[in-house]
């Protein structure tokens, strides 16, 4: 089940704003996450004993520059239930509806410890959805959700319009390197054994909630072609962004190609956060992007 759905006797007041919840590794641009009044409860990194809320109190930039310094690789952790408790019982005073939609459930306890908070409110009806995505095919569910909840959409059609969307969502990544991954414990079963040949760019995915290997690529140009050649093989494309793991040159690079196949698309560009850039490693660029309807 991909959905947990808390449902209580609300108490009689007017009907207001659904409020729309995830975690920061969904990877949704500031600005977008500010226009959409997105509430994102930070992953955890850690440098040895030293604990970060992602991009919190450690952005992207400062990370990558103490993961070149740092005598120790950084580890990751949930926020503790406690978190999520406290945000929704923030966003419950001002509204009885909440969504929260969260990183692929099979890879983290994020979506466990939202659900087990969302639990302990009795006064909000609190929706949790386990996207099976991550970084910004997560983001474009996430901001689905929250441009409906805008133009005055219920939590019963938000729900319906993300659970519908789920198939819709994808993302491919090209990782500069699989060292990161691999000791992370976040590849798919024999994704470990997958892009070990000298010099290959390995291609990876998001399916059935799991990182699985897609191509091994010779060169990093032909493996940044093969992202979009993929791309545009999939179908009418809805939503677009590129996002990238300390390598902004190279996402760069690729979003300029897409403007010139899709010109009137809004293309985002998101760099990662420090959660997701210690399993992923630097160098690592991908596209997230969601397919049209037919």
């Amino acid at each position: 089940m991909y959905l947990i759905s808390v449902r209580e006797q609300l108490p009689q007041f007017q009907v207001s704003t659904v409020r729309i919840v995830t975690d920061s590794l969904a990877d949704i641009p500031p600005a977008v996450l500010r226009d959409l009044n997105i509430t994102v409860v930070p992953a955890i990194v850690r440098f040895g004993t030293t604990e970060y809320r992602d991009r919190v109190e450690l952005p992207s930039w400062e990370f990558y520059q103490k993961l070149d310094v740092s005598p120790v690789l950084p580890t990751t952790a949930v926020p503790a239930p406690i978190e999520f408790e406290r945000t929704f019982r923030k966003l419950a005073k001002e509204s009885d509806q909440i969504l929260a939609i969260h990183t692929i459930g099979k890879l983290s306890g994020i979506f466990n410890a939202s659900r087990l908070a969302a639990q302990e409110i009795t006064h909000a009806d609190i929706r949790v959805i386990d996207s099976q995505q991550v970084s910004m095919s997560l983001g474009w569910l996430v901001i689905l959700a929250a441009r409906a909840a805008q133009a005055g959409k219920s939590i019963d059609e938000i729900e319906t319009l993300v659970i519908d969307a789920m198939d819709r969502v994808h993302i491919l990544a090209m990782l500069g390197t699989l060292d990161f991954a691999r000791r992370g414990g976040r590849l798919g079963k024999g994704a470990a054994l997958f892009g070990t040949l000298l010099n290959v760019k390995p291609l990876l995915s998001a399916l059935n909630g799991e990182i699985v290997p897609v191509e091994n690529v010779r060169t990093q140009r032909r493996a940044l072609e093969r992202l979009v050649e993929l791309v545009i093989a999939s179908g009418p494309i809805q939503e677009l962004a590129v996002v990238h793991a300390h390598a902004a040159d190279l996402a760069i690079e690729v979003e300029e190609t897409l403007r010139e196949m899709f010109p009137t698309k809004q293309i985002l560009l998101s760099e990662t956060g420090p959660v997701l850039g210690a399993h992923a490693g630097p160098g690592a660029v991908g596209i997230a992007w969601m397919n049209g309807t037919n």
